[in-house]
C-alpha cells in the first residue's frame, strides 16, 4: 500500500487539445486543461491556476492582459439555455479581469468588461456582457443575454448597486503586484499546451 494520498476528485475526460496563441509572458500552470475545436487566445502577464479549465468547444476564448483566472473555474462551459447563441465568440475576458475559484462562463458572446471581479462560485450566462469594473459577489448569477453596467456591484441575493469608490487604478496596480507573486508561486509550463 502506498503513503501516498489520492486524489478524491475524479479525474477529468479531455477533450481534443486546444489551439492556443499565448503571449510570451503568460503563466499557466501544467494541469491547468485547455480542450476544444476554436482557439484559445492568452495575453500578456495573465495567469492560469492549477486545474482552471478551459473548453473551446463552443466558441473561441479570448484573455486579456493582467487577468487571473483561479483555480477550478470553468470558461466556455455549455449553456444551459437552449436557445442557439448569435455570437462565434464563445468568451471574451478583458484587461485586468479577476475570476475567482469555481466561477462558470458560459460560452455563446459572453462578454467580462475590464478590470471585473467574478466571485467565487459565480455563473455567468451565455451572452451576457458585464460593464467595465463590474464585481460579482460569492455565488451570484447572471442570466443569459444580460447587460450589467459598467460600475455595478451584484450581490448573490440579485441586490445591486453603483461602485463610487473610484478605485478602479488601484485595483490595476494591486493586480499587477499579484501577478508578480504568482509568478514566482506557479511553476508555468507553456509549451506543453502549443502544437
Amino acid at each position: 500500500m502506498s503513503s501516498k494520498r489520492q486524489s478524491i476528485v475524479p479525474r477529468v475526460q479531455s477533450g481534443p487539445k486546444a489551439p492556443v496563441n499565448f503571449s510570451s509572458s503568460i503563466i499557466i500552470a501544467d494541469s491547468a486543461l485547455l480542450t476544444g475545436n476554436h482557439t484559445i487566445n492568452i495575453s500578456s502577464e495573465s495567469v492560469v491556476h492549477p486545474r482552471a479549465k478551459l473548453d473551446s468547444s463552443n466558441g473561441r476564448i479570448t484573455i486579456g492582459r493582467r487577468c487571473i483566472i483561479h483555480e477550478r473555474t470553468s470558461i466556455g462551459a455549455l449553456s444551459l439555455d437552449p436557445r442557439p447563441s448569435e455570437s462565434r465568440d464563445g468568451v471574451v475576458i478583458s484587461d485586468y479581469a479577476t475570476i475567482e475559484v469555481g466561477a462558470v462562463l458560459e460560452s455563446g458572446g459572453t462578454m467580462i468588461g475590464e478590470g471585473c471581479l467574478v466571485g467565487v462560485g459565480c455563473r455567468v450566462g451565455k451572452g451576457a456582457k458585464l460593464g467595465k469594473h463590474c464585481t460579482l459577489t460569492p455565488q451570484s448569477v447572471i442570466s443569459p443575454g444580460e447587460i450589467v453596467p459598467d460600475f455595478t456591484v451584484v450581490y448573490s441575493n440579485g441586490t445591486r448597486r453603483a461602485d463610487k469608490r473610484g478605485v478602479a487604478d488601484l485595483k490595476n496596480r494591486a493586480q499587477a503586484r499579484q501577478i508578480e507573486v504568482l509568478r514566482r508561486l506557479i511553476p508555468s509550463n507553456p509549451a506543453k499546451f502549443q502544437q
